[in-house]
């Protein structure tokens, strides 16, 4: 072949720019959806499952914000009569569903809520069809076996317990949860730990006391002799403790109506604060790189080139940009998610509701009532950073002092499901 018969003429150059340029895109496309699986610990589920026709709550609150941004308590938890939330039970329809999780990933947006997969990782795909005549939800609400506590100077601590457990369940009565098409069980109880000795169910809501609960599981379990000899690398990247997503569905469901379930929940507000400064404030190899970059290249004009290589040094008020952004570049993780959609209050009928703000008499407390040896209390030490200053209301309103009025109230909106489930004022607007 001759030299000048090799020259492409324009029309090749065009289709093999074209054929190019369509492979890049679908290259593009499946990494996105390759980066997401693995930054949200959901898998392929998220992009099968059918699109819900009825309107979600995260709607109604964008509908909300939109028509006025001042206080408000949403107004359909005024008026409206019916359950807008969960009206009908939801269906067990889990056909091909794909579990994999590791270690603190986060955890997927599906239809965003706001008032108020396995341990170890899979191996292969799980296959469960349940019809909706083999479970019902929400599960039936058990009055609390207090017989083994035997100490009369827990009574205002049980006082104070059995309001909250009414307030939620009366909240969940009346407005219930978001209705789904379908129900992933295994994805609701991804995040609920298993104390089969003591019987204990504990939901695990990071940066509200999480890391000593799982100290004491551990205690529990007879996996360590002190709370205090534990790591925080042996807590959370150990895989010593047993999720309740790996048992299959008997396993699941006789536990989820005879243990004793607990969540321990924090201000909306402060564990977001929280949950900033322990992964953005300090030298951090995963969220710096995974969600900072993401943060800074977006949301920060003529970013110089160092924060953009390295993700390091994000501002409170760009993280609450992407937070608030319904097209984040990066998805959501369980250190800021919202507690309705971390351990699914209104479906699972939680026997004890501890706060953070009370986290030590009400862990005490819950221990004497499991029967654990009455040696054994709730560390009260500092995870991590012990050096700084714990997060409270004072630390909370120094970061939102450069946030607007309105910024303070998307916040709010964005976790008013948390704020009234669990009683919440909103001390920070």
């Amino acid at each position: 072949m001759k030299p000048s018969e090799m020259v492409m003429n324009p029309k090749q150059v065009f289709l093999s720019l074209l054929i190019f340029g369509v492979a890049g895109l679908l290259l593009f496309m499946y990494l996105q959806v390759w980066i997401e699986e693995r930054h949200t610990g959901w898998g392929p589920v998220s992009y099968l499952q059918p699109a819900l026709r009825t309107m979600t709550t995260e709607k109604i609150q964008e509908r909300i914000t939109n028509q006025n941004s001042k206080f408000h308590v949403p107004e359909f938890l005024k008026e409206k009569k019916e359950n807008i939330l969960n009206s009908q039970r939801p269906s067990m329809d889990l056909t091909k569903i794909s579990i994999s999780q590791a270690e603190d990933q986060a955890l997927p947006e599906i239809t965003g809520s706001s008032t108020s997969k396995l341990d170890e990782k899979h191996q292969g795909t799980k296959i469960l069809s349940m019809h909706s005549s083999e479970i019902d939800w929400p599960l039936d609400i058990r009055p609390l076996n207090k017989s083994l506590v035997k100490d009369n100077k827990w009574k205002s601590t049980d006082e104070t317990q059995e309001k909250r457990r009414s307030f939620l369940q009366d909240f969940c009565r009346k407005y219930g949860t978001v209705s789904h098409r379908q129900s992933h069980l295994f994805h609701m109880v991804s995040r609920i730990y298993v104390e089969d000795k003591h019987k204990i169910l504990y939901c695990e809501v990071p940066k509200a006391g999480c890391s000593n609960w799982k100290r004491i599981l551990m205690v529990l379990n007879g996996l360590a002799s002190s709370a205090y000899n534990i790591s925080h690398d042996a807590v959370h990247y150990g895989k010593h403790l047993k999720k309740l997503d790996s048992f299959d569905f008997k396993g699941i469901y006789t536990r989820l109506n005879t243990y004793t379930k607990a969540v321990f929940v924090r201000d909306p507000m402060e564990r977001l604060v929280s949950a900033f400064r322990d992964k953005f404030e300090h030298p951090n190899s995963y969220y710096h790189p995974v969600f900072g970059k993401a943060i800074i290249k977006k949301y920060r004009p003529n970013a110089c080139e160092e924060a953009l290589n390295n993700g390091s040094g994000v501002k409170f008020k760009e993280f609450i940009h992407y937070l608030l952004d319904s097209h984040r570049p990066v998805g959501m993780d369980i250190h800021w998610e919202k507690v309705s959609k971390l351990c699914y209050p209104c479906l699972i009928n939680y026997d004890f509701v501890g706060k953070f703000e009370t986290l030590e008499e009400d862990a005490n407390y819950f221990l004497q009532m499991v029967g654990a040896p009455k040696e054994l209390k709730f560390p009260n030490f500092k995870d991590r950073h012990s050096s700084d200053k714990r997060t409270n209301a004072q630390v909370v309103r120094q970061y939102l002092k450069d946030l607007s009025r309105t910024e303070r109230q998307l916040i709010y909106d964005f976790y008013y499901l948390d704020y009234l489930m669990f009683n919440y004022t909103t001390q920070f607007l």
